[in-house]
Parts: C-alpha cells; sequence; structure tokens
C-alpha cells in the first residue's frame, strides 16, 4: 500500500535519493537573485517601511502566526511586485502529489501562493510562523518546486516567516538559494526582496 507523506516532514535526504536533487556547486545557477535591478520608487519605499513598521509592532507579541504573516507581509509584496494583475494570475493552497519511488510513497501537501505567468509556474510560496526558521522550509519547499514537471523552464521559490525570507531555484535535478534577507537587519531588506520578485516577474522569460 502506498505510503502518504506530508511535505513538511519530508527531509532533504529523502528528495535526494528519490530524486537526485543536490545542490549545485556552479556559481553562474542561481544569479537571478544578484542581477541588477530597477531602482524603486520612493512610493515602493514608503510602502515597505511601512510593511516593516507593523511587522516589528505586532512583533512585541510574539508569535505571528502564518495567516498574520500572510496578510501583513507577504500580501504587500505580491501587490507591489505586481502579481495580483495579468499577466499573472495567483492560485492558494494548490494541491500537489508527488510520487516517491524508491519508497513506494507520495509527497502531498499544499502549496501557500502559487504565482503563474502565462500558464506556467514562476513563484512557489511557502509562508510560515514568524518563530519558524526559514531554513527548516526548504525540503517542503523543493518538494513543491520538484511536482512542477511540465516545464523544462527553471521553477523559482521563496521561503518567509515574516522577518526572513528565502529565494530558491531549481532546474532539472539541481537546486540553490540566495542569501537570507532579514528584517532584523538595520537597513530594510525588504527592498531587495520587491526588486528580486518584480526582476522575477519581469525578467525571467516564459
Amino acid at each position: 500500500m502506498t505510503q502518504a507523506i506530508a511535505a513538511k516532514d519530508v527531509t532533504l535526504r529523502e528528495l535526494k535519493q528519490n530524486f537526485g536533487i543536490q545542490i549545485s556547486q556552479d556559481s553562474a545557477f542561481f544569479t537571478e537573485w544578484l542581477d541588477s535591478f530597477t531602482t524603486l520608487s520612493e512610493e515602493d519605499k514608503r510602502l515597505l517601511d511601512r510593511v516593516k513598521a507593523n511587522f516589528l509592532e505586532l512583533m512585541e507579541d510574539p508569535p505571528m502566526l502564518e495567516n498574520t504573516v500572510k496578510m501583513v507581509v507577504l500580501a504587500p509584496l505580491l501587490d507591489l511586485a505586481g502579481f495580483y494583475h495579468k499577466p499573472f494570475r495567483i492560485e492558494t493552497e494548490t494541491a500537489i502529489a508527488l510520487e516517491m519511488k524508491d519508497e513506494e510513497a507520495i509527497i502531498r501537501g499544499r502549496i501557500d501562493v502559487l504565482v503563474i505567468k502565462n500558464q506556467l509556474w514562476l513563484l512557489v510560496i511557502e509562508s510560515k510562523r514568524s518563530d519558524f526558521a526559514v531554513t527548516r522550509a526548504i525540503p517542503q519547499a523543493l518538494a513543491y518546486m520538484l511536482s512542477n514537471s511540465e516545464t523544462v523552464q527553471p521553477t523559482f521559490g521563496m521561503i518567509t516567516n515574516g522577518n526572513e525570507f528565502l529565494f530558491l531555484k531549481t532546474s532539472q535535478n539541481e537546486y540553490a538559494n540566495s542569501r537570507l534577507f532579514s528584517l532584523v537587519n538595520p537597513n530594510n531588506e525588504l527592498y531587495e526582496v520587491l526588486q528580486i520578485l518584480k526582476h522575477l516577474g519581469s525578467k525571467i522569460c516564459m
């Protein structure tokens, strides 16, 4: 009988064993988060400063639960990135099933937010409560990204707990991640997060 494994419980070792996924050693594999970005408008910066201020205010009584993270931090970012308008489309709670043939098991889960561009997956977003380390969700996000098997295009992902942001890229059997962006740092790193989101939306050929 085929066993069902929740995506949140899958390990990186299981993904390596069943799908051959390996971290890329090529420094040129994931440059999309390092490219030269368009300068943000003063209005964008003002709104992002407000998002950060709202987050810090609510974090005085932690933890911030997942739905609050989506509402306070993620929703404004998606809006400023232009993902609520064509050619983009937003799906939430998208169900995935990824067969693990070596273990006769199926990974099942639901993608928190899926950004689609021209019918193809652009960005898989996994949101966590504020006291959850985003690095713990890397296997879960990779499982979701690996389920996008209908295209030869790379798949991009973002994990956030409201405070921290980590970008991922998968292509065939390789993956890589960005550095960790955090609102704890003195500058507002939401600026860079938004620039990366806009870059993925405008520059990635779909």
